[in-house]
């Protein structure tokens, strides 16, 4: 089971030429935990079929259980969840590579040189994403955008609007393994999206691959 680019542009349509089980593993991805209920009915699978694919992903121990704390009195209720080896069926860009790369520019540079080595790339991300929203007005106009360039890199990102705010959202982090080395591949989006949707709105961090949740998010209000 392989994710195509077309899959991950396609990240939020579970309506796809997969197969079901890789339809099952992207709903997780992109929207969380599930129960079998739940995935047969946005599925539109009987509740026999997709408990029968429930089985086989736990088998393949591409996902676990969670228990959902019970609203009232009765039973919790059994969620899934991307395993490990789940999340890594969805490609992070040449991981082995990088790190590799990673720990020899370390040796061979030092801390000094990587940061440099990130800076640039800083440098040149900055430039084209500014390049692609110059001219583009209003914030959700500005957010469509960043979320296009975000979900070309592989990203899985989206946009959805939270009362007066929006969530621009990146379920997937195509470099989450050279991240995870070196987290200064991400100390600067933050403020690389805050540069790109302007003065007109301010933009946090809420949730953090790296800080053990499932996907990054980021609120986007109104200044």
């Amino acid at each position: 089971m392989n994710y195509t680019s077309k899959h991950l542009e396609n990240n939020i349509d579970l309506n796809t030429d997969m197969s079901t089980a890789e339809r099952i593993l992207l709903r997780l991805k992109t929207r969380g935990p599930a129960s079998t209920a739940t995935l047969a009915q946005e599925l539109g699978m009987t509740a026999e079929a997709a408990r029968l694919q429930v089985q086989k992903l736990l088998a393949e121990e591409l996902i676990s259980g969670v228990q959902e704390a019970a609203a009232g009195a009765g039973r919790p209720r059994q969620n899934w969840e991307l395993s490990p080896a789940g999340h890594a069926r969805f490609p992070d860009t040449h991981a082995y590579l990088t790190i590799q790369l990673i720990g020899s520019i370390r040796q061979l540079f030092g801390e000094e040189g990587l940061d440099r080595l990130i800076s640039q790339r800083e440098g040149e991300m900055r430039k084209d994403y500014l390049k692609a929203c110059s001219g583009v007005a209003g914030i959700p106009k500005k957010l469509d955008k960043l979320a296009a360039l975000r979900a070309a890199e592989g990203y899985m990102a989206r946009v959805e609007k939270d009362g007066k705010d929006w969530l621009l959202i990146e379920d997937h982090c195509p470099i989450c393994a050279a991240a995870t080395t070196c987290q200064g591949f991400c100390r600067s989006e933050l403020q690389l999206f805050r540069e790109v949707i302007g003065d007109a709105a301010s933009v946090t961090r809420e949730e953090h691959l790296l800080a053990g949740a499932r996907r990054c998010v980021y609120r986007v209000s109104h200044a």
